[in-house]
């Protein structure tokens, strides 16, 4: 529609601009009768054989005998004295301009400067509604999907959410339904919920599934440059929304206009606290919105104004959180309806592998396992396009085009292999899922775990145990290479480890001479906040000591288990250096003393579903390292 509108104006302001040059130019009608040069004129005058003539500007018209001439005189001849020393009969047409072009001469310069100065104001205003004066106007779009609509039956994963929303659409279709009993349609529903867990696919179904007018519009454009414009939006948006009730009007990120009054600077004069005061009086106010149900998204409730959030504005608030494995495993089916799957994907598998994804994050899982499949030329979509597809989401790209000396893979190996034996040694910890010593992401080499189910609750001993596991890479470093010779492999280790033991000191009480109180937000640096309540120096240093014991404790239980298994220690190192990748149960083998895959004869296990890829990796032999480049240092390893 915009490059439409782009494109009538410039045809419009074509056509003026070549008005304007033909009135300029003043070009003459082309001359009619037989045309002669000036000379034939000026001869036939001088010889007496022209009886009548006529001077219409440039053009002459003359008379020889019966027939009628026409000649264009030059700008400076004096040919009227000619013609009267030849005494010959002139009449001369007068060059008055009409008054449509008198009109137009005038009109044009104005209206020219006039659809100039409109379209830049288009364009300022970023093509609102009604012109250069619509920047009031509301942005919200009236959605019509005729192709790719959306039905609840695209939604899957969050069964709670989509039952709510069911109603409010059964509410519009059939409104006696409810009425009868007494019961008021809700005015509104704010989906609250982590980025990419499909808020604004459950709007969109709302629209596919309800039949009635549905008016899309971001929080952002609400507000303007100009104080007052978000107000006037609002009241113009609520307008449209009463003409074409009952009808559904969708808020997508409130928050940019919902945040709470009084926390920024300005008073309450500013533009955005403007917007939410109209919002809040368009949503309930004295004047009712019958037949509009206002529905918004959101991933940030802590910040909206309390305002927003009563009954009677937002009557429901839905939590669309992150999907558990019986919803993950319905969103991959919803998403891989339309690539074509091999008869070795298990979906479920899948699902079990992954938890803590988002829908967004299943839908990319799914897209770069058909690609993947389609970068060797498959014609379908298997088992091992989906590993190495989840790998590449969780782990990052392999960059086997790394340079790294000999040494700096081994110190890799080994820093892998510590974090692998106090992995599978410890009960608690999530069973390891990876191994591998080829840079990925910003790491050297990486150990991932997962847990067998999703995880709802943290306990204090599995916390000390995951403390461990994470401090088990330097311990390995320094039990092989001595105190003086640690990297800054352990960089990340120690970040995580000091991360999660403040939470458990801070924010979860399980530290038995900190107490049971909530120091996470006055507690200096932690989380970048230092507002509300103060602590004592004493308490910071208590803190800070349970912190450094909690960490100290799991470094020397990861290096009392390593000590102690020392033997499966160096063959898994040594076997990360041979195969640079091994799944969950290629590592339990290898730390027994077994080669990785079961031979046909070995009755060895099969591999484990629930953590391990179904078809391994290929090995590859690792090359003869390469000289590396001047100045290079091994990055963090996870």
């Amino acid at each position: 529609m915009g490059n439409a509108r782009n494109m009538v104006f410039w045809i419009v302001l074509f056509l003026m601009v070549l008005g304007l040059f033909q009135i300029f130019s003043g070009s003459p009608p082309t001359a009619r009768g037989n045309g002669q040069t000036y000379t034939d004129f000026v001869t036939a005058v001088e010889a007496g054989q022209v009886t009548e003539a006529t001077i219409d500007g440039e053009n002459v018209r003359y008379k020889i005998g019966t027939t009628t001439y026409a000649t264009i005189k030059p700008e400076d001849a004096e040919i009227t004295q000619l013609l009267i020393a030849a005494d010959v009969p002139v009449t001369a047409i007068g060059q008055e301009t009409s008054l449509l072009q008198s009109f137009l001469l005038s009109l044009l310069p104005f209206a020219l400067l006039i659809g100039v100065w409109i379209y830049f104001m288009n364009r300022m205003q970023g093509g609102g509604k009604g012109g250069a004066m619509g920047f009031g106007k509301s942005k919200a779009k009236l959605l019509t999907e005729k192709n790719g609509r959306v039905t609840f039956d695209d939604v899957a994963g969050i069964d709670e959410a989509k039952e709510e929303l069911e109603e409010i659409v059964e509410f519009l279709r059939n409104p006696q339904k409810f009425s009868r009993l007494g019961g008021k349609i809700p005015k509104g529903a704010l989906l609250v919920g982590p980025p990419g867990t499909g808020k604004t696919l459950l709007a969109r179904a709302i629209a596919g599934e309800a039949g009635v007018p549905f008016f899309t519009i971001s929080g952002s454009d609400f507000v303007e440059m100009f104080v007052g414009v978000g107000a006037s939006r609002v009241r113009d948006m609520f307008e449209q929304a009463k003409k074409n009730a009952p009808c559904i009007v969708f808020i997508d990120e409130i928050d940019a206009v919902g945040r709470a009054r009084g926390a920024g600077h300005g008073g309450g004069n500013d533009e955005r606290e403007q917007t939410l005061n109209q919002l809040l009086v368009e949503m309930d106010g004295f004047e009712a919105n019958e037949g509009v149900i206002i529905v918004a998204a959101t991933n940030r409730r802590d910040v909206l104004d309390p305002a927003l959030l009563r009954p009677g504005r937002f009557d429901r608030q839905v939590t669309v959180p992150n999907p558990d494995i019986k919803g993950r495993e319905k969103i991959l089916g919803v998403h891989a309806r339309k690539i074509p799957l091999g008869p070795d994907v298990d979906l479920r598998i899948i699902a079990r592998g992954s938890p803590g994804f988002s829908g967004a994050d299943l839908a990319n899982l799914v897209n770069e396992a058909a690609l993947m499949a389609a970068r060797v030329g498959r014609r379908f979509v298997t088992m091992i396009d989906f590993e190495s597809a989840k790998d590449k989401v969780m782990m990052g790209a392999e960059r086997r085009s790394m340079v790294m000396t000999a040494e700096q893979k081994e110190m890799t190996a080994y820093h892998e292999a510590g974090h692998a034996i106090v992995g599978i040694s410890l009960p608690k910890c999530d069973p390891v899922y990876k191994a591998t010593i080829i840079p990925r992401g910003s790491a050297l080499g990486m150990v991932m775990s997962l847990p067998e189910m999703d995880r709802l609750n943290m306990f204090k001993d599995e916390c000390h145990q995951r403390l461990a596991m994470t401090m088990a890479g330097k311990a390995a470093e320094i039990i092989k290479y001595g105190e003086d010779q640690v990297s800054n492999g352990p960089a990340g280790d120690i970040q995580q480890a000091s991360q999660l033991a403040r939470a458990m000191i801070l924010r979860w009480g399980m530290s038995d001479k900190v107490g049971n109180i909530d120091y996470s937000e006055a507690h200096e640096g932690y989380q970048g906040n230092t507002a509300g309540l103060s602590v004592s120096a004493n308490t910071k240093e208590l803190i800070e000591s349970e912190v450094r014991d909690f960490i100290q404790a799991g470094y020397e239980r990861a290096r009392e288990i390593l000590i102690e298994k020392n033997d499966e220690f160096e063959r898994l190192a040594q076997g990360l250096l041979e195969y640079e990748t091994l799944t969950g149960a290629e590592i339990k083998r290898v730390m027994a003393g077994d080669p990785p895959q079961a031979g046909e004869d070995d009755d060895g296990d099969a591999p484990e579903t629930a953590t391990t890829s179904v078809t391994a990796i290929p090995k590859t032999k690792p090359k003869k390292p390469k000289t590396p480049d001047a100045g290079l240092e091994p990055e963090p390893s996870a």
